[in-house]
């Protein structure tokens, strides 16, 4: 497959060192978050933190509660949440089995949530009205836990769908249409939850733009796979794909001991981005096979995503605000970092379920494997690793911001399309060589994505 990034970070041992020079960034800026009681991040002074000063400076728990501290959780979020799939995508492509991926993910997707409850919600004093993580994990409370749980399961089923909608339509496609989903449906049900604290005219115009955008990157997809028709129907003859796609290609080897065409280097000098040739050579080496595959199937798998993903956010708001009332008198709402944690748990324990079952019994054709065969899996486990760690500490931004300005402002986030299409442009060569009709629609759906993310930021309120 042709990618341009030097064969230095192909190699899983390097790979590793880049993640853990990465987890240990992402701790050192909790570490200095936790140094101010703020309205916003002053990360020019984070290098002067220590654990020590934070602990003798006597703040309480570090929550965010100004409109533009919740921005700034926000824009980070929407950066984080953007990339992690670009990461999957890598290694899908690489060859690996997306069940080894996802479990591998998974781990680290739950490690960040503990880190996040560990540090902001354990540090300073607990108080009745707020209580710290480790109490409330003795509270009773467990019906505000049944909603975090749920928010878990949603996201879980909504992860692992966009793994396999990855390889049918696409990095960029993918992201647009479930993050369409999630805000025309989870926004409007986080607006009501959240008092209409938003400001419904400014909202619901984002939400617009969103919906235009789902139904841009619909068109997009199908101008694309028209092109790709066409470039494979015009090949030359002992390549050409008929209508019925190619069939003939073997699974990928997915033995780890061994370097498919990516790692080596060699699949740059076969085939340039958008050719025929490309996108041969990338079903020879990819884990899921696309070839053959109707359009539908994709489209269905990433709108079942999208509806998953709409639902997460709003069981969340439930559970740390209590609009139903449904905790006893006395008990106080769990904090964001609580709320968390018990979601990412339940995520944790339905993705290890369902992929461990997929390891023996695997859907769209993926070769089947075994749980011994994933942990001697070592090729690109630190991207996979690193992925999960992406993603938890995104999620818990997206969180953090919207218990402060309202979940319905903090569903911006989901205009990750913006960083992931980038990603899927210039590392997948996704869209090269297409018709100027694709180009013309993918540029409207990225306008369309910047109005909304402006316009859902501008719609930011304040909870009381």
């Amino acid at each position: 497959m042709d990618i341009w990034w030097p064969q230095w970070w192909l190699s899983a041992k390097n790979c590793s060192l880049f993640w853990i020079f990465s987890f240990f960034f992402c701790l050192k800026i909790l570490d200095s978050l936790l140094k101010f009681d703020m309205d916003y991040w002053r990360l020019t002074n984070l290098v002067n933190l220590s654990p020590e000063s934070v602990l003798s400076s006597g703040l309480k728990m570090y929550m965010v509660e100004s409109k533009g501290g919740a921005i700034a959780c926000m824009l980070f979020s929407l950066l984080l949440l953007g990339t992690w799939p670009a990461l999957l995508t890598l290694l899908e492509r690489r060859g690996r089995l997306p069940q080894h991926t996802y479990l591998d993910y998974t781990i680290t997707n739950f490690l960040a949530a503990v880190i996040i409850a560990l540090t902001f919600g354990q540090f300073g004093p607990s108080t009745p009205e707020r209580p710290d993580f480790l109490t409330q994990l003795f509270q009773d409370n467990w019906r505000s836990v049944l909603f975090a749980m749920a928010g878990g399961m949603f996201l879980s089923l909504g992860n692992l769908s966009t793994q396999y909608a990855f390889a049918l339509v696409g990095l960029s496609v993918t992201e647009v249409v479930s993050a369409s989903i999630t805000v025309v449906i989870g926004t409007t049900l986080n607006y009501y939850l959240d008092d209409k604290i938003n400001k419904a005219e400014i909202l619901f115009s984002g939400v617009a733009c969103f919906l235009i955008a789902v139904c841009l990157g619909s068109a997009v997809h199908s101008s694309n796979n028209a092109d790709n028709k066409t470039k494979l129907d015009s090949y030359s003859n002992d390549c050409k794909v008929g209508t019925n796609g190619i069939s003939s290609f073997k699974p990928t080897n997915s033995n780890p001991g061994t370097k498919n065409d990516l790692e080596d280097g060699d699949a740059p000098r076969k085939a340039k981005f958008g050719t025929a040739a490309f996108l041969i050579e990338l079903e020879k080496t990819r884990s899921i096979k696309v070839f053959g595959k109707g359009t539908f199937v994709g489209l269905a798998i990433t709108f079942f995503a999208g509806i998953c993903f709409s639902m997460f956010s709003p069981a969340f708001n439930l559970a740390t605000n209590d609009q139903w009332h449904t905790l006893k008198d006395g008990v106080p709402h769990l904090t964001v970092y609580t709320a968390f944690f018990y979601f990412s748990s339940f995520c944790f324990v339905i993705a290890m379920i369902l992929n461990l079952t997929f390891l023996y019994y695997p859907i769209l054709n993926a070769p089947k494997s075994s749980f011994k065969a994933y942990i001697n899996d070592w090729n690109g486990r630190g991207w996979a690793l690193l992925a999960g760690l992406i993603c938890g500490f995104g999620n818990g931004l997206q969180f953090m911001g919207g218990q402060a300005a309202g979940y319905a402002a903090a569903d911006a986030v989901q205009a990750l399309p913006l960083v992931s299409t980038f990603w899927g442009v210039v590392l997948f060569g996704e869209y090269r060589r297409s018709s100027r009709k694709t180009y013309t629609l993918l540029a409207g759906m990225l306008l369309m994505f910047t109005a909304a993310v402006a316009i859902l930021m501008a719609s930011s309120g304040h909870r009381k």
